[in-house]
């Protein structure tokens, strides 16, 4: 590929006129050749057979004016009567005023090239000074002709020199243009609009937001892809169901042999009370990991996405973190609505602030609207902080090397987040310690 003097490739210039959309980009494929092909039409028309027709209609005209200069000129003392005939068969209306000199006009602006026909057949014909009044009165075109006892006031019809076909055809091109343009913008929406409504349907549904089938509409392409979407969203439901169902059924049985665990262990004489409770611990880590590793598989999947008081949100989840002794300050912006699954948000923010109070002593946690109209949430503490070659190792399940965790704690937020369409990074706190930042679409 060529690049300009400035390192640029020129497609990108092209990409920047073109239209982004495909409603756009398609009413351009229809509207393009359409224009081209009538353009061509009127320039056919305007550049042969209108200019023809001009300079034959421009040269009846001045030769006209030209026999009745003449005749003035060969018979003077019959001017007026040769001004009356004159004009009986010519259909002017002329005026001669005496001791007068032309003045300035501005240049003609008539449509299409009659002006300079007209100019330049006048010049061929008279060989004397004169200027052309386009505009004096409506319906007329006034040519002056310097005499040399005054000046001879000619009014042309204008219709001389203009005929009706240029503006019916000029009408037929515009009106058409205009109407096909309309009948393609209103028969594209509709074919783009099923595109656009799947596309959101798609998206939505990957951040959790279920709005049930959608409607089929537009060619028979894009209803396909419509009913398969719809058919995959049912697959998905039902294997969701089945998921939950399944889950539901392990975490029983997984509980109830440790249950009776608890109560064999309860009912032992022989242990001291220190072994019993050291046991009893055991079993409670058990059960947490347990509902750690639930958690991690169900994905939160079967809660719907509904509009969420983020301040109300935080506000809780740090009163819950001060209860379980965490050291916690909250800035948020007033006013915060989002659109998600609170459950699963509260678990995700309720981990990472889980992970904070862990390794630091003090957990800063700040929200706000960005600029582009996403939510910002950052989490900092003043612990440690992490080498930034495992930052990325720590989203990831079961890849933690960090003491006394599962692994599973930033990756399910990290899960959670990025299903709502958001983003989660791990960055330095300026002050010393760790800043997780989030992003979420409003």
């Amino acid at each position: 590929m060529r690049l300009r003097p400035g390192g640029v490739a020129p497609d990108r210039y092209v990409r920047k006129i073109l239209p982004r959309g495909l409603f756009g980009r398609s009413l351009l494929i229809v509207l393009l050749p359409l224009v081209l092909l009538e353009a061509v039409a009127l320039q056919m028309f305007y550049g042969n057979h209108l200019t023809e027709l001009s300079r034959r209609l421009s040269g009846g005209v001045a030769g006209e004016v030209g026999f009745m200069i003449d005749e003035i000129d060969r018979y003077p003392a019959t001017r007026n009567l040769i001004i009356q005939e004159t004009d009986q068969h010519f259909q002017f209306n002329t005026v001669f005023t005496p001791n007068q000199m032309l003045g300035r006009l501005p240049a003609p602006d008539a449509p299409g090239p009659v002006d300079t026909d007209l100019a330049r057949a006048l010049a061929a014909e008279l060989h004397r000074p004169f200027n052309v009044a386009w505009y004096s009165s409506p319906g007329i075109i006034r040519v002056n002709v310097q005499m040399p006892d005054g000046v001879l006031r000619i009014d042309v019809p204008r219709k001389r020199l203009f005929i009706g076909t240029f503006y019916l055809f000029l009408t037929w091109v515009i009106g058409t243009s205009v109407l096909m343009a309309g009948i393609a913008a209103l028969f594209l929406r509709t074919q783009v609009r099923g595109i656009s409504r799947l596309a959101l349907a798609a998206e939505r549904f990957g951040m959790g937001r279920d709005t049930g089938p959608i409607r089929p509409e537009g060619a028979v392409e894009v209803r396909r892809a419509a009913a398969a979407f719809n058919r995959m969203q049912e697959r998905v439901r039902r294997f969701m169901a089945q998921r939950t169902t399944m889950l539901a059924g392990v975490s029983h049985d997984l509980r109830t042999p440790i249950t009776r665990l608890r109560l064999a262990l309860a009912m032992q004489p022989h242990v001291t009370p220190e072994d019993l409770a050291d046991m009893t611990g055991d079993i409670e880590e058990m059960e947490r990991l347990i509902g750690i590793y639930l958690n991690f598989a169900r994905g939160e999947g079967s809660e719907q996405a509904v509009a969420t008081d983020m301040p109300a949100l935080l506000e809780e989840i740090c009163i819950n973190a001060r209860r379980a002794n965490a050291s916690i300050s909250l800035s948020v912006e007033t006013g915060l609505v989002v659109t998600l699954r609170p459950e699963a948000m509260r678990r995700a923010l309720t981990n990472l602030i889980d992970n904070a109070k862990r390794h630091g002593n003090h957990i800063w946690v700040a929200a706000h609207r960005s600029g582009r109209g996403w939510l910002n949430i950052n989490i900092d503490d003043d612990g440690p902080g992490i080498p930034e070659a495992q930052r990325k190792t720590l989203l990831k399940p079961f890849e933690s090397n960090a003491p006394g965790g599962t692994g599973l704690g930033l990756a399910i937020a990290h899960d959670i987040i990025v299903a709502h369409g958001g983003s989660i990074l791990l960055l330095d706190r300026p002050q010393g310690g760790l800043r997780v930042a989030i992003e979420l679409p409003v």
